[in-house]
């Protein structure tokens, strides 16, 4: 399982939101370029980063200063927040870019999102879906997790034949440290067996990291946690590659 260390974007200085509520975010860093550098040295092989200011603009809106981080950084780079057309994607898989993460489009407009998969592969695009429970069924949320799309999970992944790479977020678990949803990420390899599956939301020791081994989940989002001093991200790494 490869452990994701997360870094949330803000007018140019790593924060992290609870719950997705932009009113509540705390500053960690202003140098998002040191970050790296130590997620690099931890062993991180990728780091997730969100420019949060593009996904509320719907956006881009630190896609250059982002770009100028995968042309040095020693780690691949998973980058999401704002990416709605093709040159945009494109502009930022040449920067050096692993992969780019695609998420209330996909709910949308799934022809679009088809048409990336097809343009670019699906090894080099993430879909997103975050979901709120709804009497056992993960439903997928919208718009900042502020609209409810109305179509579950399964529901959305089905639209994507081409994909390989899907990141689930537990909405109710995101920014809170309250364990992740083993079940839900285990549910979600198994019926999708095809897809390479991120678990987001609610890490908060390296016992939720433990947990989360035999789920079948392909790798781990670590934010708050690893901010806060909670995780140790090269014991995560370890742990996650044993």
């Amino acid at each position: 399982m490869i452990i994701y260390p997360a870094m949330d974007l803000m007018a140019g200085q790593c924060v992290r939101l609870a719950q997705g509520r932009f009113d509540d975010a705390t500053t960690y860093s202003a140098d998002p370029r040191a970050a790296l550098a130590a997620f690099a040295e931890a062993g991180a092989e990728w780091t997730h980063i969100v420019d949060l200011d593009g996904a509320r603009a719907g956006e881009p809106r630190q896609h250059d200063l982002i770009a100028g981080l995968a042309r040095t950084a020693s780690q691949q780079l998973q980058v999401a927040g704002g990416f709605r057309n093709a040159a945009q994607i494109s502009a930022m898989l040449s920067a050096g870019v692993g992969r780019v993460v695609i998420g209330s489009l996909a709910v949308k407009d799934p022809a679009l999102v088809n048409a990336f998969l097809a343009e670019f592969g699906g090894d080099r695009i993430t879909l997103a879906l975050d979901v709120n429970l709804v009497e056992g069924v993960p439903m997928v949320a919208t718009a900042g997790w502020t609209e409810t799309s109305g179509s579950s999970l399964w529901d959305i992944a089905a639209l994507y034949p081409g994909a390989r790479h899907l990141l689930v977020t537990d909405i109710g678990r995101d920014g809170m440290m309250a364990g992740p949803n083993v079940a839900l990420v285990a549910e979600a390899a198994r019926r999708l067996p095809q897809l390479a599956v991120q678990a987001s939301g609610g890490v908060s020791s390296l016992d939720d990291i433990i947990e989360l081994l035999p789920s079948g989940a392909a790798g781990a989002i670590v934010g708050k946690a690893l901010w806060e001093g909670k995780v140790d991200l090269a014991e995560a790494i370890a742990r996650a590659r044993a």
